[in-house]
């Protein structure tokens, strides 16, 4: 009475709708566990230079370098819905030019099945820590945060900031130190 590709497509069609009830099952037994841990971070070396920016301008801007220690065990944030971890380490501070600043100083994936205890010292920085006019020299609340992406296999995309910060300043004056 049904012809073979009725037959296959009503197949199909059940095989799937198994599938996404299944996956929608799946994300709800991961979604509302709290992905939050502590991350222990310290700067070891602080220094600013006031140094011509060439990619925006010819002006000279505040060039902000930091040597940092960064401890946290992130095993606990793994579980079967976890396929990966995209870290950031974040720099947050004000200025008179601009009341919030953000500016991701180093980055990090971890995938599942990798060495999740992190235990840095003396890290430089992945990228550029500049600002965008003079305001790191002498700027006294300067906050680095670690922060992660969560890569599941199935679900939300959620971004968690780690328990635990860091404050510290810039020095008064510029490194006469050459680039």
């Amino acid at each position: 009475m049904h012809t073979v590709l009725t037959r296959g497509n009503a197949t199909v069609a059940y095989t799937l709708s198994v599938l996404a009830c299944l996956t929608f099952s799946c994300f709800l037994s991961t979604v509302f566990l709290d992905y939050s841990t502590e991350a222990n971070i310290n700067t070891v070396r602080v220094l600013v230079k006031n140094v011509p920016d060439y990619g925006a301008s010819r002006e000279k801007h505040d060039l902000g370098y930091v040597t940092f220690d960064l401890q946290t065990n992130l095993t606990g944030i793994f579980n079967w819905n976890v396929k990966q971890l995209f870290l950031y380490l974040t720099a947050e501070y004000q200025t008179p030019a601009n009341q919030l600043n953000q500016v991701v100083l180093w980055d990090k994936i971890i995938l599942r099945g990798e060495n999740a205890v992190l235990d840095f010292k003396n890290m430089n920085t992945k990228y550029y820590f500049w600002d965008d006019g003079n305001g790191l020299k002498d700027n006294r609340n300067v906050s680095l945060y670690l922060s992660w992406n969560i890569v599941p296999n199935a679900g939300l995309l959620p971004s968690v900031q780690a328990t635990g910060k860091h404050l510290f300043k810039f020095p008064t004056d510029y490194a006469t130190s050459s680039i």
